[in-house]
């Protein structure tokens, strides 16, 4: 590939609702009153920002649009020449007066898409809707967040809704902005299993591709989940997204050590809060790095089947690890090797994307709880007197300035080691070679091989 890999930046922006109490991770860490921290995302040496202008944000009453913040800030990444990628909404269900499951929630988000790109014409990269899938999956299957479903048809609503969502948006967009490309983020990992959870594996291996797979126009009969969804009355909506698809000219991959999940139907091995089911077979559903007797590098492994699958450039557009600069240093690294390995492979990789540089607070209950409890990134704001640069800023900027992570090899992380199993290892029988993504034949014995490494 002729271009370099690019280096890029991220804020955690969620604003989310948890029954009537909103909570908004500008306003916790500071940088709602802090302009200049621009400046200091810009001094990483950053080639582009995920950046929010969302909706809830700027359309405080119904009709009533507050664009003052947006507009000092979109100046400033101007004068800094730091290319804004634009979020709408980011974890959230909208104004107060709409929600995921409202049938007028597409509108008007679209409505919202077309004046914030008159309002912003030279913005070329948008996300309308950040990570639909993980998104509908907290608000209305697992109810942590508003409007707090939890039901298997109010699930496949939300999905659908951000979907159409995200096409009115870009829609109103390209009115204004011909050549504007969707940024699609999702949170992607695999489900892995024993031969007894088979079947619920395979349904969520496909459940994670769907962001992707509606946008693209691809569930049509012969898709796996088509025939579910028919059967909830979502035909003509299916059609309809086929007949005129919105698919991304940039696939995001946000990926974490715990995305990838094993299911066991051995209750007794695990504690009850990791105990579920699907109304047919109980089982538990745990963290694959937590279990897994091996396993290989899961962001190589990511890149490659979502290549395979869609053959649309691709971007890391969230790495971020929770734990000590030390430790987020090595998960870097692990994903901007893989994205130069996946790059030399032939795979479309634009850049990776440092999330969460001033850090988010709360994610470790899933933004249900109000703990305060901090993650740092890089920048810390724990001290209290603003953002100070962390081991993982300088490591950013030798990144930015080499295309390699400069100093010693940060060496493995604490995902490889034997310490990291919390329950007795397993082989799991349901891996990453599966027919249902159907790739090359070529990169098909490539992933073989790596489940083989895994056990």
């Amino acid at each position: 590939m002729s271009a370099p890999l690019e280096l890029w930046g991220g804020h955690e922006c969620t604003v989310n609702r948890v029954g009537d109490r909103w909570r908004d991770q500008t306003i916790l860490s500071g940088h709602h009153d802090r302009i200049a921290d621009l400046d200091a995302f810009a001094s990483l040496g950053l080639k582009a920002l995920r950046y929010p202008i969302l909706w809830e944000r700027v359309e405080t009453e119904r009709g009533v649009f507050d664009w003052s913040w947006a507009d000092a800030r979109m100046v400033r990444l101007s004068e800094l020449g730091l290319r804004p990628v634009v979020g709408l909404l980011h974890h959230g269900s909208g104004p107060r007066w709409t929600d995921l499951l409202d049938p007028g929630f597409a509108a008007g988000l679209g409505e919202f898409a077309g004046r914030a790109a008159e309002r912003y014409p030279w913005v070329t990269d948008w996300t309308p809707v950040n990570e639909p899938l993980t998104t509908a999956r907290f608000s209305a299957l697992y109810g942590h967040w508003h409007p707090h479903g939890r039901d298997e048809g109010l699930f496949w609503s939300a999905l659908l809704n951000q979907i159409e969502a995200t096409r009115a948006a870009m829609a109103a967009i390209r009115r204004t902005v011909p050549d504007a490309r969707l940024v699609q983020t999702e949170d992607f990992g695999w489900t892995w299993s024993t031969a007894g959870c088979a079947d619920q594996a395979a349904y969520e291996n496909d459940r994670r591709l769907m962001t992707w797979d509606l946008l693209c126009g691809r569930v049509v009969d012969g898709h796996p989940l088509r025939g579910d969804l028919d059967r909830r009355g979502h035909s003509q909506r299916l059609d309809d997204l086929a007949a005129a698809p919105c698919p991304p000219g940039l696939v995001g991959l946000n990926h974490y050590v715990t995305s990838d999940r094993f299911l066991d139907e051995r209750l007794e091995r695990y504690p009850t809060r990791a105990h579920g089911g699907n109304g047919r077979l109980a089982y538990a559903d745990v963290e694959a790095v937590r279990v897994l007797h091996r396993q290989a590098c899961s962001w190589e492994r990511c890149l490659g089947l979502l290549w395979d699958r869609y053959r649309i450039p691709l971007a890391v557009t969230e790495c971020h690890l929770g734990s000590s600069p030390e430790e987020q240093r090595r998960w870097l690294h692990r994903a901007w090797s893989a994205a130069l390995s996946a790059r030399d492979d032939g795979v479309a990789v634009e850049a990776v994307t440092v999330w969460a540089l001033l850090g988010s607070y709360d994610w470790d209950t899933l933004l249900t709880e109000d703990n305060g409890r901090y993650e740092p990134g890089a920048f810390d704001l724990s001290g209290g007197d603003g953002p100070r640069l962390t081991d993982l800023a300088a490591a950013l900027q030798g990144l930015a300035r080499h295309g390699v992570m400069t100093g010693p090899d940060p060496g493995p992380g604490w995902w490889d080691h034997d310490a990291r199993l919390e329950y007795p290892p397993c082989h799991p029988a349901v891996s990453a070679a599966s027919p249902r993504f159907d790739p090359p034949p070529a990169r098909a014995a490539r992933f073989a091989s790596l489940s083989l490494q895994e056990g």
